[in-house]
């Protein structure tokens, strides 16, 4: 596609765009966040390595930038996005950045349009995946096909036949010795893991409930020009359509979603029975996605978990997870736990710990030492949680794991190019087939 996005002389099919989602994978195994030796050599330490960005919002530029911080031995290389404005807003942030000597990011390697991630991918060794979800299935396919170093950001996928896709992309990574570290960022905080590795050994006992809770203000809109096709307007304000962010159940609350899932060893729920809606977001402008989600999932051994989210504004706000168990209680994003016998523990450690800069250090780490880190298994089942309890909430219905995963609906458009799309309606529960 040519670099002016006013015009769109290119179209991909969502065909070619889900080319690889036909199968029906039951069930995945990757190698988890445990680094094992590579078939590929390790980098050494004196190799500098290109990075390349695709999507080039604030979360990217954030990763981006904790990618320089890692190695000191990196440059930043190319940046790709849809949007020309885009790379030069995130390209000016990162040159006045305390990693800007390592930006070398020149005009013939800003690349723009939809096919912007595969110009990127070419010329570059570690690939930062950062556009709205619904691209990432085929983004991720390209790095990995071409033995890429993999950062990529959540969520991974918006629908079944995207998470199928991703599954593959995974399995594939895992064969070639991919390095694929994921953007779920709490496992990668070290206070996280330690209050998480407690449970699991049974500090509160054996799991009863789980409380997942994710209720925030409002996000960031960017308004209409009148010069925008719908297309353009929707790309731009990508949080607030379905097929683009997967609502914000997906899209946000999936760091809550991950942190259950962590919790219960990443074992998927049997089921899930959500309500959800628009109280607050009634404006058009807020495309069809909802404001708020409440979720009950259900496990085989009888544990359930409660879950909540929303976006209002002027409303009360609360980030938190809570572990009840038969000795006790984990608070698991304070990291404290609170035995029933008094044996309370809480992480007292004053030491550095930035998760966003820990799961680059990782990468990177993983690439100078011939290592693998493969987060696919975690990735993957966490993004389904949330697209399950979403799927729920659409049609009013309980919505098994098995439905989810192997659900046949997208929202994809038939064309990706900027002009006309349909709008989508607002999801009315009971009315329509969502899975």
């Amino acid at each position: 596609m040519s670099t002016d996005t006013g015009k769109a002389q290119h179209e991909t099919t969502r065909r070619d765009f889900m080319r690889y989602s036909s199968a029906a994978l039951a069930a995945a195994a990757f190698a988890g966040t445990a680094a094992v030796k590579s078939v590929h050599a390790a980098a050494p330490n004196d190799t500098k390595l290109k990075i390349g960005l695709i999507g080039c919002g604030g979360r990217g530029s954030g990763a981006a930038n904790n990618a320089l911080l890692a190695d000191k031995n990196v440059i930043l290389y190319a940046m790709g996005d849809m949007f020309p404005e885009m790379v030069e807003e995130s390209l000016g942030k990162l040159k006045k950045s305390p990693a800007a000597d390592q930006v070398a990011v020149d005009d013939k390697r800003k690349f723009t349009g939809f096919d912007a991630y595969k110009k990127v991918i070419e010329c570059c060794d570690v690939i930062i995946l950062a556009t709205p979800p619904a691209f990432r299935p085929t983004h991720l396919r390209a790095a990995v096909e071409a033995g890429k170093y993999i950062f990529c950001e959540k969520p991974v996928a918006v629908d079944g036949p995207g998470i199928r896709h991703v599954i593959e992309s995974c399995n594939i990574a895992e064969k070639n010795g991919v390095v694929l570290v994921s953007g779920l960022c709490y496992r990668y905080e070290n206070k996280k893991r330690e209050t998480i590795k407690r449970i699991q050994e049974g500090a509160v006992g054996d799991i009863i409930t789980i409380e997942t809770v994710y209720n925030t203000s409002g996000l960031w809109h960017k308004g209409r020009k009148d010069n925008w096709s719908e297309m353009e307007y929707e790309l731009r304000n990508w949080l607030y359509f379905d097929w683009l962010s997967g609502d914000h159940i997906v899209e946000q609350h999936i760091h809550s979603l991950d942190k259950m899932m962590w919790v219960m060893k990443d074992t998927p729920p049997l089921k899930a029975t959500a309500s959800g809606g628009r109280t607050v977001r009634t404006d058009a402008k807020y495309g069809n996605i909802y404001d708020h989600f409440n979720t009950l999932f259900e496990w085989e051994n009888g544990v359930r978990a409660f879950s909540s989210c929303r976006q209002w504004e002027n409303a009360v706000t609360a980030v938190y997870d809570n572990v009840y168990g038969t000795k006790g209680v984990a608070k698991v994003q304070t990291h404290e736990i609170v035995g029933r016998d008094g044996s309370n523990w809480k992480w007292e450690s004053a030491e550095k710990d930035d998760m966003y800069q820990n799961e680059l250090n990782a990468l990177f780490n993983a690439i100078r030492k011939g290592e693998v880190i493969n987060n696919g298994d975690y990735m993957v089942k966490s993004n389904l949680a949330a697209i399950m309890a979403r799927m729920s909430a659409y049609s009013g219905q309980t919505v098994t794991w098995d439905q989810a995963l192997n659900s046949e609906l997208t929202y994809f458009p038939e064309k990706l190019e900027l002009g006309d799309v349909a709008k989508r309606p607002v999801p009315v529960p009971g009315a329509a087939k969502y899975f």
